[in-house]
């Protein structure tokens, strides 16, 4: 289930749609919603939304042709002596979707100092207050 509809994506954009785009933007935040589910499910409502959001816009781009192949963060093109570089990266490249450090932020789930247990959701409400 997506957080955010093609509407909200389409009211943030800086340009118009094509008929395709819109069909794929459907099927974009469906994905982003799985993503943020796995880094952040609790994270609020209007934080995923967001987030769905800028996800999809990151992937639909600005409208114009890029050069780049998927997954590609850096790229270095010359001309007469016929060079180009390209430089995959692990996390976030142009095209595909991911959450970037700044809505890691938004969701609550990046950067934090700690610890976490899986296993600490398993065990009942006030369990530990009742020790103290």
């Amino acid at each position: 289930m997506a957080y955010a509809t093609v509407n909200d994506v389409k009211q943030r954009m800086l340009r118009e749609l094509s008929n395709e785009e819109l069909e794929l933007c459907e099927k974009l935040l469906d994905d982003a919603a799985v993503i943020i589910d796995v880094f952040a499910a609790k994270a609020g409502e209007d934080a995923k939304k967001v987030v769905s959001c800028r996800m999809v816009i990151r992937v639909l781009g600005d409208g114009e042709e890029s050069s780049l192949p998927i997954g590609v963060s850096q790229a270095t093109q010359s001309a007469l002596g016929y060079s180009q570089t390209v430089t995959y990266a692990s996390s976030g490249a142009a095209g595909e979707l991911y959450i970037s450090k700044l809505e890691k932020q938004i969701l609550r789930s990046g950067n934090k100092i700690g610890s976490y247990s899986p296993v600490q959701e398993l065990v009942p409400e006030g369990c530990f207050e009742e020790m103290v």
